[in-house]
């Protein structure tokens, strides 16, 4: 019996040099003075960056197959994409988007609806996210808070969904539905009759959610009973697989602005970050973050093979970089001082985003507990 493959988890030269046009871009454009600035306004998302980063760069579409009008590239791809938002707390829709409702479209079988709408994506010019509450992990089950009754071919859809990432941006919605009792994914335009949406609350303001509603509102079904659970798994798990990556883009980020003000904060006439206390916990963060970046690597990886351990490596991935994107903005807060707790300075952005993620798709707790049933350990006493 051979061995199986250990994927590479090496950068290859497509992906930095997407990664380098990537990080220009968000250089000139999406600074951490312009996300401060833009939070204090009503329009959360920067559109002129979502058209650049969507269809100027055309990295909407890495996941859309080439006969589609995509790129053709894959979650490897992805990931080093998430790394360099999340490096920059960019205020794009490129998770709910580019990923979720990718990936949920992606996984049903093709048809003029979803083949439309995937081209759509991949050309920037539409933008849609995945209808489902933004603390959903893998393994929840299928939601059943919308309703459907056919109506001809099409779906009258009746319900409510709440914390959806992107809502109030997405001109398209792939929506869990419930029809005669059965699991079905349908497409809904976001401008539909009788669909309103609200914003919610959200601590990142950066990455706004919102609650929709829908009160007999036409749809089209892209995935019946037989396919709708597992594309709806799928986008879930793909999704929580590579907000690892931006997760731990966000920690380095985090880890940089520390490193950072430790080089030119001086007290008793020396650098603080010549002391020793901070020196070891900057060390203790350089650490966790290679351990990070394995992880997030080997969870993408995985998605690009297809590998059988691509669950476990999603398990493992969400959980850890939860944790060390957390502890990495907390740490850049406190080694920033008074300066750090201020508005004015970056390091609430990194806070702030790094919390928010650690809720999105499954908290380490309950990857944690997947983690532990699909490697069969005993449950904690």
């Amino acid at each position: 019996m051979s061995e199986p493959t250990i994927p590479s988890l090496l950068y290859g030269e497509i992906e930095e040099e997407l990664r380098a046009t990537l990080r220009e871009l968000l250089r000139d454009r999406c600074g951490w003075h312009d996300v401060l600035a833009r939070i204090d306004t009503d329009e959360a998302y920067d559109e002129g960056l979502w058209k650049a980063v969507a269809a100027e760069l055309g990295l909407a579409g890495l996941l859309v197959p080439e006969e589609l009008g995509g790129a053709g590239a894959g979650p490897r791809e992805v990931a080093v994409a998430l790394e360099e938002l999340g490096r920059a707390v960019a205020p794009v829709p490129f998770l709910a988007s580019a990923v979720l409702a990718t990936s949920a479209l992606l996984a049903c079988p093709a048809g003029a609806a979803r083949d439309t709408a995937l081209r759509a994506l991949a050309e920037g010019t539409r933008t849609a996210t995945l209808a489902v509450t933004a603390t959903t992990w893998p393994e929840a089950g299928f939601p059943l808070s919308v309703t459907g009754a056919w109506e001809g071919e099409e779906l009258s859809l009746t319900g409510a969904v709440t914390g959806v990432l992107a809502v109030d941006r997405a001109e398209l919605l792939v929506l869990p539905v419930i029809v005669a009792g059965e699991p079905h994914l349908a497409l809904v335009a976001g401008d539909a009759a009788n669909l309103s949406r609200g914003a919610v609350t959200s601590l990142d303001a950066t990455r706004p959610v919102g609650q929709v509603t829908l009160d007999q509102v036409r749809g089209r079904v892209v995935a019946g009973p037989e396919h709708a659970e597992r594309a709806l798994r799928l986008a879930v798990c793909h999704g929580a697989a590579l907000l690892a990556s931006e997760q731990l883009g966000v920690a380095e980020q985090a880890l940089a602005e520390a490193v950072g003000y430790l080089k030119v904060r001086h007290q008793f006439g020396r650098p603080i970050g010549s002391f020793q206390a901070l020196r070891h916990r900057a060390a203790d963060l350089w650490s966790d973050l290679a351990s990070a970046r394995a992880a997030a690597r080997y969870a993408a990886a995985c998605l690009a093979e297809d590998s059988p351990d691509a669950a476990v490596a999603t398990a493992l991935a969400k959980a850890y970089c939860s944790e060390v994107a957390v502890r990495t903005a907390e740490e850049c807060v406190q080694m920033h001082g008074g300066i750090g707790f201020t508005w004015e300075h970056p390091a609430h952005l990194y806070l702030k985003r790094a919390m928010a993620s650690a809720l999105l798709l499954g908290t380490a707790d309950r990857h944690r507990a997947a983690l532990g049933a699909l490697v069969d350990l005993p449950p904690a006493i």
